[in-house]
């Protein structure tokens, strides 16, 4: 096979930096794809949820008790059968007992009502029970009419209200049914959505092998300098300082050499210099002292200010000598010389020699090459494509017959609304003649008629109410009836069934252990795996879905294809580990510094340094160059000059002045600047002499880095390369790791199986249930009230009805039947 060469450079701190290579870190897979499950599985019923809380909050106070668990369960394990034992019947009547009073109360009045009817008809024909066409004369008359009047109105609108509760479930019902096929649909796209996309989010899980194989090989490709880098790190605290301190012994050789060099040209210079300055200085002195013997400056012959400015002139003459003596030092060519001889050997490029080499070959592209491919048959050990390919003509031919069952459930859902429109009609239709029986009987009302002068429309308005008592006790106990039954259907739904899927007792029911079998402890892992003991229960299940996490952890298909044990088995090979535990470095050949820079750094503190007297060179250099400066003498006597007369006298003294000028700028200022590198020179020297003795120190402590390399580093490297190789199987563990966590998490998102759960029980419960039970709450209210409105609607009819006879009164007081 064809092997990879793997560079191992232990890179030791020398005056070329090393390359700078990323540290090992976390891999970045990126992100699964994904796509967009379009079902919303909530309902928000709007206005009408107002009613479907009065609902719940009636049935809650008609059955508070908690969901009968138990009772269910034993129920279930007995097939659905006749409740046998008699804690069974105790348990079931104690949960029933609201629905079985509210159901004993409906059917009484479904039965009771009618008899009472045909009683009261009878009563009547005989003229009885209010059918007798005579009205007593009462003074509350008026009073008691109004009352019943109003009483019947407000009795009538509690019916009205009833009515059109029902009447608004009974539409919300039709208005939601449109919706089914909506749901239906987008649960339908989703599943497609999820057989399309797994395939693909599976081959990204493959693909992203190349991440970590890449950064495998990137890191086994700079060995040298990660690993190496490591171990230097380790060795540094050593190592680097000392070698630190022999490359800055070989700068202050090569400065040291400078110094001298400079010393050795700037003395040279100060010594030519003074000798000149010290010539011309005498002409100049010269020069003036005879230009001073002009008989100008002579009292007789000048006046007194000339002649004692040239006395002034005569006596500061002295002043224009050197100051600075150079010839009487030494110089430093005999440390010159010897700093040369140490410097012809380069001490920068010994230590640069340090740095040792070691070729490794490993096996290990072919190695991580036959890993992949191990990987890539994963889609191939596990039937994704068939599976969902076979899933998603399911799906269609599905869809296609719920498809088939839409004109079916158009047309019953029309059959109910006529029903629930007929039955509602019922009850308007006593309201019609209660609200126009009042109507009338108001607006022909006169209160100067006799009971038996009556009007027309009076008449009639207490015709209507009665004719809606009449309509009352046909209707009422139909009406009853049909509510009673909706009643037990609808609210048993309700907390059997809705309340306990909220609360997810149903759930509890469900994954009762050895319910559905009775070999299976659950039953979804023992059809699926025929392994009942697995923790799969429809809880579970449902609530991963819910989270949108994959479906591999929601139903466990790790029984079917244990991806954590194909992936340890396929990556973490021996293989891996082996070529990584075959690295050896052997750092007792590395020299940190040869004979010949040792003897180097011996020579060079044996350079006589120390040996020069640099108290008498820094007394010179802070001397000045003269003992006045000149170009304040000159400026002085300038001054003094200008106080003379014009003539011969000013005229030599100005020439003079010119030439004290031109020394200055020619001579004073080239030798000041030698003066100035002199003594940076000499004091650099002076701190380099007193450092000397710190290159035994220097020694020692590359003698004992040396030692620490040589012979304890050994448990150093072994641990640095041990924690090398923990590095490069990490990034397969992090593949796998992610591979693990993508496929619990990202890959095949199950929610689309949840949100059909979700709709299912939207459907059943928000669509249907709620609305059923809001049908039997507004159209019962509406039925009870009929009981009032027909004893209200009997009395009042009296009121507004003509008499056939009536009492008569005398105006005698004494007359019995008066008073």
């Amino acid at each position: 096979s064809t092997g990879t060469l793997f560079y191992l450079l232990w890179p030791l701190p020398l005056s070329t930096e090393p390359r700078r290579l990323p540290p090992p870190g976390k891999l970045d897979f990126g992100y699964v794809p994904a796509g967009v499950y379009e079902t919303l599985a909530h309902y928000e019923p709007g206005p009408i949820g107002i009613l479907f809380h009065m609902v719940h909050a009636f049935l809650y106070a008609v059955q508070p008790n908690a969901f009968p668990q138990d009772l269910i369960v034993k129920l279930a394990k007995d097939k659905f059968g006749a409740i046998q034992t008699e804690y069974q019947k105790v348990t079931a009547i104690y949960y029933e007992i609201g629905f079985l009073v509210c159901a004993a109360v409906g059917l009484l009045f479904a039965i009771l009502l009618p008899i009472v009817g045909l009683f009261f008809c009878m009563c009547r024909c005989c003229d009885n029970c209010g059918g007798e066409m005579h009205q007593r004369q009462r003074k509350n008359a008026d009073c008691r009419r109004g009352l019943l009047g109003t009483l019947l109105f407000s009795t009538s609108l509690v019916i009205t209200i009833g009515v059109l509760c029902a009447y608004s479930a009974n539409q919300n019902l039709s208005s939601q049914v449109k919706n089914i096929r909506r749901l239906v649909n987008s649960n339908m796209r989703d599943l497609h959505t999820f057989a399309n996309d797994t395939p693909m989010q599976i081959d990204y899980l493959i693909s992203q092998y190349a991440t970590a194989k890449n950064k495998v090989i990137y890191d086994l490709d700079n060995i040298g300098p990660l690993l190496g880098g490591r171990i230097h790190d380790q060795l540094d605290k050593e190592v680097h300082p000392a070698l630190d301190q022999v490359l800055n012994m070989a700068g202050a050789m090569r400065e040291t050499k400078e110094a001298l060099e400079n010393v050795s040209v700037s003395l040279e210079v100060l010594q030519e210099g003074t000798g000149k300055l010290n010539f011309n200085l005498s002409l100049v002195r010269t020069s003036i002292n005879r230009t001073l013997n002009d008989p100008g400056c002579h009292d007789e012959e000048s006046d007194a200010t000339t002649a004692q400015l040239c006395r002034n002139i005569r006596q500061s003459l002295s002043q224009l000598q050197i100051s600075a003596n150079f010839t009487r030092l030494p110089n430093v060519n005999p440390q010159l010389e010897k700093v040369n001889d140490v410097s012809k050997t380069d001490l920068s490029t010994i230590v640069q020699r340090v740095s040792q080499s070691t070729l490794l070959s490993f096996n290990v592209q072919n190695l991580v090459d036959g890993i992949g491919n191990n990987i890539s048959s994963f889609s191939k050990a596990f039937p994704v494509q068939s599976c969902l390919s076979n899933f998603t003509i399911f799906v269609s031919h599905a869809h296609a017959k719920i498809e088939d069952y839409y004109p079916e459930i158009d047309k019953m859902d029309f059959y109910r609304w006529i029903g629930c429109i007929a039955l509602c009609c019922m009850v308007v239709l006593v309201l019609a003649f209660n609200y126009l029986g009042l109507l009338c009987g108001t607006l022909g009302y006169d209160k100067h008629a006799s009971p038996t002068t009556r009007g027309c429309i009076s008449n009639t308005g207490g015709t209507m109410l009665m004719a809606g008592v009449g309509f009352s006790f046909i209707f009422s106990w139909v009406l009853m009836g049909v509510v009673t039954s909706l009643f037990l259907a609808g609210g048993n739904m309700e907390k059997l069934v809705c309340e306990p899927f909220q609360s997810k007792e149903l759930f509890k029911v469900v994954d009762t252990p050895y319910l559905i079998h009775p070999e299976w402890k659950n039953f979804i892992p023992g059809y699926m795996y025929n392994d009942s003991d697995l923790e799969l229960t429809a809880e579970s299940l449902y609530s991963t879905c819910k989270q949108n996490k994959g479906i591999y952890s929601a139903l466990r298909l790790d029984k079917v294809f244990n991806i954590s044990s194909f992936l340890n088995t396929t990556v973490f090979t021996k293989d891996v580990v082996g070529q990584l535990d075959s690295v050896k470095i052997d750092l007792r050949g590395i020299i940190l510094l040869e004979a010949e820079g040792k003897q180097n750094l011996l020579d060079f503190s044996e350079a006589g340094l120390s040996e020069i007297n640099y108290a008498d060179y820094l007394e010179e250099v802070n001397k000045g160059v003269t003992v006045v400066d000149l170009l304040s003498f000159a400026r002085e006597l300038e001054a003094q000059t200008d106080l003379m007369p014009r003539g011969p006298l000013h005229t030599a003294l100005k020439g003079h002045i010119s030439t004290l000028r031109q020394i200055h700028r020619q001579q004073i200022i080239p030798m000041e600047q030698a003066m100035s590198a002199l003594n940076q020179s000499m004091r650099f020297l002076e701190r380099t002499a007193s450092d000397l003795p710190v290159i035994l120190a220097i020694l020692d402590a590359i003698e004992a880095a040396q030692y620490l390399i040589s012979h304890n580093a050994t448990h150093l490297i072994s641990q640095e390369t041990g924690k090398y190789t923990a590095t490069i199987v990490g990034y397969f563990h992090q593949y796998t790791e992610w591979v693990k966590t993508s496929l619990a998490m990202e890959v095949a998102p199950c929610k689309p199986f949840s949100n059909m759960v979700d709709t299912a029980e939207i459907m059943a419960c928000s669509f249907l249930v709620d609305s059923m039970n809001t049908f039997w709450m507004g159209l019962g209210c509406s039925t009870l009230f009929l009981l009032p409105s027909i004893i209200l609607a009997v009395k009042l009819a009296k009121y507004y009805r003509r008499m056939d006879t009536e009492d008569v009164y005398d105006d005698i007081e004494t007359i019995p039947m008066k008073t």
